[in-house]
């Protein structure tokens, strides 16, 4: 599972006078057994630079290297879904390789810098959910991550086996016909307070809850307002018959529809502050000179959207194109994709970059961003003054 200290310890690398390989590899319709006829196919388009005069003895060696370890990874017939992510500079010795949850289009690049942003597009597009199935005398809760579904099952010992109850799976009390109203509602209330204690931890963002369409809005009345913004959507199933996959398959539905919803709100918010001339940027020009100055607050890209450019490693200037950094003077570095560059800034100035897979205005401009202050003016491409 790909993690935010994954990709920070990832970003962080600089490989210096060292090339750094990027290699992804989605899994496809044949399934594992063609990932390493992608993998050596991809490796191909980079073969050449081992032999380049052009580059110095150390990094001919180092993509050398890197070209050999790639082609000898090993357990490639167990990834079934997804894709291989493997970033790697032989002769600086670092090496990641990362299984991600869903298929990226297939790709190798080598820079100074780790290429990230298809890990990014992946990581940001799922939320930590909460999923919850209940009805009128039991419940489950499960955790649902980047497609991976787990039973919390510490639940039902921590917080909820109780004299007259049956843990987690089984919240009932002697069926009596003129309480089971009274024995509903005590059970919900006993099932919100396990919910609030989840919550209270920070490690969820949002509920997703199953059950019976009947009974679920009933549910959802017992939820304090705190949580009721954490719930993303409902779905129905009989909890009494429901398989861990059908859970799993209709609360992924839910998270995803919620994602996609949630692009089209950010991409929306954006465009108003633009139309009512608040701080925001769209276009690859200005978000890549509102990078430069740290002024973006929250980044969206288009998914799948590249572009060559040019960065300054001295003062953190990007531009699409410019030999010389107009801040500070220096040679600026040329990058196969600057909006990696500008992903890997944003993040680092605390920031947060959004991956848009939604089809909205965002596909006009293929990056926009909200701003921290108004931008100042750029200045002349001829160098400082």
């Amino acid at each position: 599972m790909i993690t935010t200290e994954t990709i920070g310890r990832i970003i962080r690398y600089n490989g210096g006078d060292l090339p750094v390989v990027s290699l992804y590899a989605g899994v496809g319709q044949d399934g594992p057994t063609a990932l390493r006829t992608q993998i050596n196919s991809l490796l191909h388009e980079i073969r050449p630079l081992g032999e380049d005069d052009s580059l110095g003895r150390r990094a001919r060696l180092s993509i050398r290297g890197d070209i050999e370890r790639i082609e000898n990874l090993e357990g490639l017939e167990r990834v079934e879904t997804g894709a291989v992510a493997v970033i790697s500079c032989s002769e600086d010795d670092f090496f990641e390789q990362v299984i991600l949850p869903r298929t990226v289009r297939d790709r190798v690049m080598v820079g100074t810098t780790p290429w990230v942003r298809p890990m990014l597009a992946v990581l940001d597009e799922f939320h930590r959910c909460c999923v919850l199935v209940v009805d009128r005398r039991s419940a489950r809760a499960f955790e649902l991550y980047q497609d991976e579904m787990r039973e919390i099952d510490e639940v039902q010992d921590s917080a909820l086996r109780k004299p007259n109850y049956a843990g987690w799976y089984g919240l009932a009390e002697p069926q009596v016909r003129n309480r089971a109203d009274d024995l509903a509602k005590r059970h919900f209330r006993n099932v919100v307070r396990v919910l609030d204690e989840l919550f209270r931890t920070g490690r969820y963002e949002l509920l997703i809850v199953g059950g019976h369409p009947e009974e679920v809005p009933n549910f959802l009345e017992f939820l304090p307002h705190d949580l009721r913004p954490k719930v993303a959507g409902t779905f129905t199933i009989d909890p009494r018959t429901a398989t861990t996959a059908d859970i799993r398959r209709d609360a992924g539905r839910v998270a995803e529809r919620y994602e996609r919803d949630e692009e089209r709100r950010w991409v929306a918010e954006v465009m108003e502050r633009a139309a009512t001339r608040r701080p925001a940027a769209l276009g690859l020009d200005d978000c890549l000179w509102a990078a430069s100055v740290a002024a973006v607050g929250r980044l969206l890209v288009q998914e799948g959207a590249t572009a060559p450019g040019v960065v300054c490693d001295e003062s953190g200037w990007l531009a699409t194109a410019g030999d010389t950094c107009p801040l500070c003077g220096r040679a600026t570095r040329r990058s196969p994709d600057v909006i990696d560059e500008l992903a890997q800034a944003v993040i680092t100035e605390s920031g947060s970059v959004e991956h848009v897979l939604a089809d909205t205005e965002l596909k006009d401009h293929v990056v926009a961003a909200s701003l921290r202050f108004p931008l100042p003016p750029r200045p002349p491409l001829d160098g400082p003054a």
